[in-house]
Order: C-alpha cells, then sequence, then structure tokens
C-alpha cells in the first residue's frame, strides 16, 4: 500500500462512519420507544420502590404513615444487634444449604432417567414437571396434610409417629422435603434441555473407545453441563434465600414450634404488617437486598473467572 493509500484509508473510514452515525442515532430513537414503556414500568414498580424503602429504613416511620421522622440509621444499628433477625436469617441459610445441593443432584439424576428412558419418555417428563405447575399454597396444604401426625399419609407409610410439623427438629426439613417436590421440576427441564444439546457423536466416539457409561458420564456428560450445573446452584440460591410461602403455608401461617421456620422474608412482614414498624421493616429488607445482591454478584464474578480460564 502506498502512502497515499495510507492516508486515504483512515478517511474513507471516517467518512462511512460520520454517514452511518445519524442512521444509528435515528436507530436508538426508533428503538427507545420500544424500550420505554418496559424502562417506564421497571422505574415505577422497581427503581421508586426501592429508593422508597431506602428513604423509609432511615426513619421511623409506621403502617399508618403519621408521625414519621428522620432518625438515621438508628434502625440499622437496632438491626445488627436484633438477635430476631439474626435467627431468621439463619434459618433461610439453613434451608439453603438444605435445599440447593439436593434439588441440583435430584435435577440431575431425573432428567437423565427421562433422558435415557424409551418406553413412555412423555409421561415420565410430565410426571417429574407437574408439580412445578401447583400453586405454592396448593403444594403447601397438600404436604401439611402428608406430614399430620395423625391421618397423614407419610408416617402411615413409614409406620413410625414422626412430629413432622410440630418438632423443632423436623419442622424445617419438612418444608425442604415439599420444596423438593414442588420446585425440582423446573431444574429438572434446564437439565433436560442441556442433554439433549450434547453431540451424539461424542457418546459414539467414546463407545468406540472402549468407555464404559460411568466414563462417559463423568469425562463427557458432566463436563458438558459445567454452565448450566452453575446456572442451576445460582438461581436456587437466590429462590431458597427468599424462601417464604411454603414455610407460611406449612405452619399455619405461624413461624413455626419454638419459631424454627421463621425465615427472613417472613420476620421482615411480622416487623413491617403485624408490629407497624415499617422503618425498621424496611431497614432489615435493605440489609436482605444487600445479602442477596452481593451473593449473586459474588456468582457472577465467580462464574466470570471460570470462563476466562476455560477460554470459553
Amino acid at each position: 500500500m502506498t502512502t497515499a493509500e495510507t492516508v486515504l484509508v483512515p478517511a474513507r473510514v471516517t467518512a462511512v462512519s460520520a454517514r452511518a452515525t445519524p442512521r444509528r442515532r435515528q436507530g436508538f430513537q426508533h428503538g427507545g420507544w420500544f424500550v420505554a414503556p418496559f424502562l417506564l414500568l421497571f422505574a415505577l414498580f422497581v427503581i421508586w420502590p426501592l429508593l422508597r424503602g431506602v428513604y423509609l429504613s432511615l426513619t421511623d416511620a409506621n403502617i399508618t404513615g403519621t408521625g414519621e421522622s428522620f432518625i438515621g440509621l438508628g434502625n440499622y444499628r437496632e438491626a445488627l444487634k436484633d438477635p430476631l433477625m439474626w435467627d431468621a436469617l439463619g434459618h433461610s441459610a439453613y434451608f439453603t444449604l438444605l435445599v440447593v445441593p439436593c434439588i441440583t443432584v435430584l435435577a440431575f439424576l431425573l432428567a437423565m432417567l427421562a433422558h435415557h428412558i424409551e418406553r413412555g419418555k412423555w409421561l415420565w417428563r410430565l410426571c417429574f414437571f407437574a408439580p412445578f405447575l401447583l400453586p405454592s399454597t396448593v403444594a403447601g396444604n397438600l404436604w401439611q396434610w402428608l406430614f399430620n401426625p395423625g391421618t397423614g399419609m407419610v408416617n402411615h407409610l413409614s409406620g413410625v409417629d414422626t412430629p413432622w410439623l410440630t418438632d423443632p427438629s423436623y419442622a424445617m426439613p419438612a418444608i425442604v422435603i415439599e420444596t423438593l417436590w414442588w420446585t425440582v421440576g423446573f431444574s429438572f427441564l434446564l437439565y433436560l434441555a442441556a442433554l439433549q444439546s450434547i453431540p451424539g457423536h461424542l457418546y459414539e466416539a467414546a463407545k468406540l473407545d472402549g468407555a464404559n457409561a460411568w466414563h462417559r458420564m463423568l469425562h463427557i456428560t458432566l463436563p458438558m453441563l459445567r454452565q448450566i450445573t452453575g446456572l442451576v446452584v445460582a438461581l436456587q440460591i437466590l429462590a431458597s434465600l427468599q424462601v417464604f410461602d411454603q414455610a407460611v403455608v406449612m405452619m399455619d401461617f405461624g413461624p413455626g414450634p419454638e419459631n424454627a421456620t421463621r425465615t427472613f422474608v417472613q420476620y421482615t412482614l411480622e416487623e413491617g404488617f403485624t408490629s407497624y414498624r415499617v422503618g425498621y421493616a424496611s431497614a432489615i429488607s435493605i440489609i436482605f437486598f444487600v445479602i442477596v445482591a452481593s451473593v449473586a454478584l459474588g456468582r457472577m464474578w465467580l462464574l466470570r473467572d471460570r470462563t476466562e480460564e476455560t477460554g470459553r
């Protein structure tokens, strides 16, 4: 390329960019009209409540909205010293530690079964996914009846009179069992879709090399499902930390025996709508928001580092 051509190439690029800029701006303007309704609703129902909650957390507002005064960080200082709040956070964390590993493994096993079974494949998939379609109140009331110490089917089939809903040692595991049955269908569907996207020639090549079923799962299936497993774990952590519906329904809208099943979300609602302390409830909800956001951002950071290391 000659010197003249070298000089002319940037000039041509600049001219093309200058002509493309008005079109790009026009495209952004047209696209903005399509995005505007969503942004309006997002600001109205997400941004504004969040900002309003932050403001209320700095006041001693009650549910009536009268006598509201600014108290600064007083609610936050009280929350950090509140043993009931830490107990509720501990219950939510305990529930998360029980649910996430179990639901991840169970969803994977069910997906493997539904993927490899030949006869009645559609029926198995329907049975595994159908409970997820039930409302939370229906699932909670159903398992409340199953765990009933007098007439429940669980104790009848096991032959052991276990106080599932009245003993602090069994109350949270009962909610975990109900949650596994109710929500495993969503993770099962994600795993099933991921299994169907694995190229079949990888398994054929492994068979020709003499790899048995265990080796094929260990060296092909599990590595190919690494990304979807990370997604399932992240979604289940975020959902489990916010557990509320099933715990409240199964315990008849109470905190359970000796407050053993009072979760963080339930404690927040009790403070706001039972004790009428809207300001304090807003403060602990902001604390919970920071915790959940930190977990989500931490998971995204770990996933980004793994992606950079593997080059994917």
